[in-house]
């Protein structure tokens, strides 16, 4: 049995990981690590976002919301997410689809 199910999941990840969308992600992912703008206002963001939370400063606000407005803005990192949001769309899937079957096989088996 644990073979089986092993190779019903597999399945599952190769249709994942053989997706155009799951592909798409990886490229975009390597192109966004090579490049040195994105990575740039990635860590800036990251650090406004502290200091942010330590201090509730309006100004700090405003400009971590210019530069999240500026890597939202970015066609690359536009891309990226676009697909990501589709892989774990699918992900998400077949988490809630395992969640209804056993939630039925269970229901089931209590009220039988």
């Amino acid at each position: 049995m644990e073979k089986e199910l092993s190779k019903k999941l597999d399945d599952i990840v190769d249709y994942i990981v053989d997706s155009k969308e799951y592909k798409e992600c990886i490229k975009y992912k390597e192109e966004m690590d090579k490049d040195e703008s994105i990575n740039i206002t990635i860590k800036e963001i990251k650090k406004l976002q502290k200091q942010y939370i330590n201090s509730n400063d309006k100004d700090i606000k405003n400009n971590l919301d210019n530069k999240i407005d500026e890597l939202n803005n970015n066609i690359l990192y536009n891309k990226y997410n676009q697909n990501l949001e589709v892989v774990n769309n699918m992900i998400n899937y077949v988490k809630e689809e395992l969640n209804d079957y056993f939630d039925k096989l269970l229901n089931e088996n209590t009220n039988a």
